[in-house]
């Protein structure tokens, strides 16, 4: 019988994704609720179940007296010395509790605290599963919708996706597959609750980090992220290799390492720039396509101003200024774009001709 019980939870814990401990637990909780339904009360009851041998026993403790009064936890000192002849008046008297003798009720209530406690463990696997991988991405498919929302099937569990995690103006199909980002992960009386995103700039992060070995490895390290969804991003990378070019290894031979991110994101445009400890360099690449003239950098106030030629005006800023808006939110820097002539008017260009030319002057001064 004991061979057949481990064989039955070892079979059940596999299922069930539950450990054997806590399998086990379950039924030494489910035994002290018999005893507790078949005796009224089960403090002086202990239940133990050999991890090895599955075999098990019921032990309940009555104190020796004179006269019994409470025959759950005290027994006769005549009765006491049929279990052991030397007992005495104030002993505590150990002995085993035939469970088969249990009626229907308290099988029926320990049988339901086992369902109990498995279901329990169940959600608890099922939370532990998910939140090891949250602030991850899953590829999951598009079960139902609720008004605005959408409920996405992960496989042992489905998330949430809110209109506002979703890319503005995608299209999704039922069953349709896709890959989302794990916002977080709660645990519910019910099963984990999980919210996913289809917004957040780590999904590009993840994105590259499947497609790109690189990525993957370390070799090359994503160092910031600007994304407005469906739309545009920026991503500014670095290379802990000098024999690799970083912005090359992500883009791919041909484009075939980018093409697949922006794919999975429905057509969304991505800039791959180098990553510069220089602020200027830094926000000089983060405006590109756009060429740049000079950039002057205020590492304190985080403020900068750029200045290009005329006809990149347009290009810098970008439409609606989302070049601009997502390179300012690419570098940290609060950055004000210039044209050329805007520049020679307000008399900028000279302005900086002589905080370049004292630069160098203290630069020449340190260096003697």
């Amino acid at each position: 019988m004991n061979s057949e019980l481990k064989e039955a939870l070892e079979i059940l814990g596999k299922e069930r994704n539950i450990s054997q401990e806590a399998l086990l637990e379950a039924i030494e909780s489910s035994l002290l609720t018999a005893c507790k339904n078949h005796f009224g009360k089960a403090d002086n009851c202990e239940v133990h179940i050999d991890r090895d041998t599955y075999e098990y026993s019921i032990i309940q403790k009555k104190t020796v007296v004179e006269q019994v009064t409470d025959p759950v936890l005290e027994i006769s000192l005549a009765d006491a010395m049929m279990i052991d002849k030397s007992a005495e008046v104030g002993d505590e008297i150990a002995f085993p509790i035939d469970s088969q003798k249990f009626g229907r009720i308290a099988t029926q209530n320990a049988k339901g605290v086992i369902v109990q406690k498995i279901r329990e463990e169940e959600r608890n696997s099922l939370y532990r599963d998910f939140f090891d991988h949250e602030h991850n991405i899953m590829t999951g498919t598009v079960q139902r919708f609720h008004d605005r929302n959408v409920t996405i099937n992960l496989g042992k569990a489905d998330a949430i996706l809110t209109e506002a995690e979703q890319i503005k103006g995608e299209v999704l199909h039922l069953n349709q597959r896709i890959k989302v980002y794990l916002l977080e992960v709660k645990n519910n009386p019910k099963g984990p609750r999980i919210s996913v995103s289809r917004t957040h700039p780590d999904l590009v992060k993840r994105l590259f980090e499947q497609e790109v070995s690189e990525v993957k490895d370390g070799t090359v390290q994503i160092m910031a992220i600007a994304r407005e969804a469906g739309s545009r991003t920026k991503m500014a990378v670095v290379s802990n290799d000098e024999n690799v070019d970083p912005v090359g290894a992500c883009v791919g031979v041909n484009g075939t390492r980018v093409n697949t991110v922006v794919d999975e994101l429905g057509g969304e445009k991505i800039d791959i720039i180098n990553w510069d400890e220089n602020p200027a360099f830094l926000i000089e690449n983060a405006l590109s396509p756009s060429k740049v003239i000079c950039v002057v950098a205020d590492e304190d106030s985080k403020e900068a101003t750029v200045i290009v030629p005329d006809d990149q005006l347009s290009l810098a800023i970008g439409k609606e200024g989302q070049n601009a808006r997502l390179a300012a939110k690419l570098t940290g820097y609060k950055i004000d774009i210039k044209s050329e002539s805007q520049a020679e008017e307000s008399g900028l260009l000279e302005e900086l001709g002589m905080m370049e030319s004292e630069q160098e002057a203290s630069e020449e001064q340190t260096e003697e």
